[in-house]
């Protein structure tokens, strides 16, 4: 059986009407949030606006705050260091059991249904939603990089 197609998205710089639109127009039904923290300065995208926004326009939200990267990592991140971003999070975050658990849950949840992953930078390969997407494509999924226009 096919999987759904899995879809990662970073809401860095995008304007909210249009993160749902393109959203809803790959599909999506379930927005996998993989923040470690689930706030932004950027109105409409704090978990509690982000979720209700998400639930009018007909998308499910999740948060997976097990998933999300340390401030170390998002320190590299927002550095451009896409290298130490990517150690601190599979040294720090991927070798927990808690992270393990949460990757199951989200694969899980990702063959019932199209997922989009969720976190701020707008280039995925500058963010972790990549690392767990590669993991979940060696499990059969397809993965597409949605930005926001």
């Amino acid at each position: 059986m096919t999987k759904p197609t899995l879809y990662t998205i970073g809401y860095e710089g995008a304007d909210p009407d249009r993160f749902l639109t393109t959203l809803k127009d790959a599909g999506v039904e379930i927005l996998a949030d993989v923040r470690a923290v689930a706030l932004s300065r950027k109105r409409g995208y704090s978990k509690t606006a982000l979720r209700n926004s998400l639930e009018n326009g007909g998308i499910g939200y999740r948060h997976f705050v097990q998933l999300g990267t340390p401030k170390s990592g998002r320190e590299a991140a927002r550095a451009g260091n896409g290298n130490l971003m990517r150690r601190i999070y599979c040294d720090e975050v991927l070798a927990t059991e808690p992270a393990h658990e949460a990757l199951e849950e989200l694969a899980a949840l990702a063959e019932t249904r199209p997922i989009c992953l969720l976190c701020f930078e707008r280039e995925p390969e500058n963010c972790h939603r990549r690392i767990l997407a590669e993991m979940l494509e060696r499990r059969g999924w397809t993965t597409v990089d949605l930005t926001v226009l």
